[in-house]
């Protein structure tokens, strides 16, 4: 079962948010991505998009952006980033696939996949202690993104405990000094071999971690540091 990776798509369709820019390399990304997913992502394989899916402000405006992912080959798993506005509820984000027939696309929230033999659990994350401006108000963010991480891992790996696990974060593990943060102790508390994460980008790319880290392999998967390719993770 090929299983990839993408984040940070930022797509707006139902809204006016260009993203050159951001920089040449963002202009006709939508384009790019199509032509390489297309490319890549088999019907049956499954796309992790760990964060940063859409610039819109709420689901009504959000529903063209869906209506592209839905598009693409594949099963796409979907989890919450720091611009994913639109975000609401797990009940009310399931109705709105439903009823829009977007019927190749998931959300994760609370909870997590099995996927034949691979495990799929990850949640946003946050700032890290130690970078600029963290605040008191960051600090209750972070505690409750921890939370949340290790019960999308517990909810998981109730079904098969020596299941292979991919941890899919949108916030790195790791703070400006690349010094590892809580997320990559209940990382290895529960075993996990990948951990894949976005965010990033631009000046913001060279200060990433990636390859194994004691045991486990970290991946940026944010879309214009892959060039808009989704990455192929087994």
């Amino acid at each position: 079962m090929p299983l990839f990776a993408i984040s940070d798509l930022h797509l707006s369709f139902g809204t006016d948010k260009p993203m050159d820019i951001f920089g040449e390399g963002w202009s006709g990304y939508t384009n790019k991505l199509s032509e390489n997913w297309k490319r890549t992502v088999g019907p049956d394989d499954h796309v992790i998009i760990p964060g940063d899916i859409s610039w819109a402000m709420n689901l009504k405006e959000a529903y063209a952006d869906f209506a592209f992912i839905e598009s693409l080959p594949g099963k796409k798993i979907i989890s919450k980033g720091n611009h994913d506005y639109y975000w609401t509820t797990a009940a009310k984000l399931n109705r709105f696939i439903d009823e829009n027939g977007f019927g190749s696309i998931s959300f994760m929230h609370n909870n997590g996949f099995v996927i034949e033999n691979i495990a799929i659990c990850g949640t946003r994350g946050w700032k890290s202690p130690g970078d600029k401006d963290f605040s008191d108000e960051d600090n209750k963010v972070y505690r409750r993104e921890l939370q949340r991480l290790e019960a999308s891992l517990k909810e998981t790996l109730k079904y098969d405990p020596g299941i292979d696990i991919v941890a899919a974060l949108h916030y790195p593990p790791f703070n400006a000094r690349r010094e590892p943060t809580e997320f990559v102790g209940i990382m290895k508390k529960y075993g996990v071999k990948t951990c894949i994460y976005g965010h990033l980008h631009s000046e913001g790319i060279r200060g990433r971690v990636e390859g194994i880290v004691d045991g486990i392999d970290y991946r940026l998967v944010s879309a214009d540091h892959l060039l808009f390719m989704p990455m192929k993770l087994n």
